[in-house]
């Protein structure tokens, strides 16, 4: 598929995963996905299946940041 970066489908995160990952709710996850703003958590639609690259929410970690310098690691 051109332009689609990821390698492998363990590059993509579930829901599940990213809400492990980023220690928040489902509701938190699902409730970004749906804003039709700037501020959209960026994502995969696989038919009715949410998918996340890792780096793209890291993407949009960074600039969600307020406050803060950024040190440029996600663990």
């Amino acid at each position: 598929m051109r332009g689609f970066e990821t390698q492998n489908n363990e590059d993509l995160l579930t829901v599940a995963e990213l809400c492990a990952w980023l220690k928040v709710q489902p509701s938190w996850i699902y409730e970004r996905v749906r804003l039709r703003t700037n501020d959209q958590l960026p994502h995969i639609k696989l038919g009715h299946y949410l998918r996340f690259e890792k780096p793209a929410v890291v993407d949009y970690l960074k600039r969600s940041r307020k406050g803060y310098p950024w040190t440029g690691r996600v663990h």
